[in-house]
């Protein structure tokens, strides 16, 4: 082959296109870069929000993430690895189940719901040793294409899907 052909085939791009779902798995991605995750001082989770409220949820771009089992209150289902100190999700929520109450570990969380509502209740950590019932903080019904945001110093939290249907959700969660 003569040397400007393969010159010419070495400057040669390709365009894939993305849809819409895969360039927010990669816009997230660039947000983040090589950082520790949501509350590194080299992110902006303003701009996460903004990333994941612009995406108008399409089941079809997504669908191939959302694996349900009716025998479990929801599935994880990784779509990305991240920097390796945040991973993305796709939840599937079983209609009429909810998570048990609890806290992130230290790690922040921005959920985008993909499919459906899902009700989130929040709680104040327990008081000291007594027992006694968790008092609701607040409650709030995020619906399809909301951005919602949590981490341990907004308390302890339950999603539940309240519907009659599977609802589906997505997760950015860093340490």
């Amino acid at each position: 082959m003569p040397s400007e052909t393969l010159n010419t085939l070495a400057n040669l791009s390709i365009t894939i296109k993305m849809n819409r779902f895969e360039q927010l798995v990669k816009d997230i991605k660039d947000v983040l870069g090589p950082s520790s995750g949501l509350t590194s001082d080299d992110v902006d989770v303003e701009d996460l929000t903004h990333i994941m409220e612009r995406y108008i949820s399409d089941e079809k771009e997504w669908s191939m993430y959302a694996m349900e089992d009716a025998n479990m209150a929801y599935t994880r289902n990784l779509v990305d690895e991240g920097n390796g100190k945040a991973n993305l999700l796709v939840l599937v929520w079983t209609p009429g189940k909810a998570s048990p109450i609890h806290d992130h570990g230290n790690a922040h969380c921005l959920m985008k719901i993909l499919r459906g509502d899902l009700t989130e209740t929040r709680y104040d950590f327990p008081d000291g040793n007594k027992e006694k019932p968790m008092e609701v903080k607040s409650e709030n019904v995020h619906k399809t294409n909301a951005v919602a945001y949590m981490a341990d110093e907004l308390g302890l939290h339950q999603m539940s899907n309240q519907g009659s249907d599977y609802a589906v959700s997505l997760h950015r969660r860093s340490s």
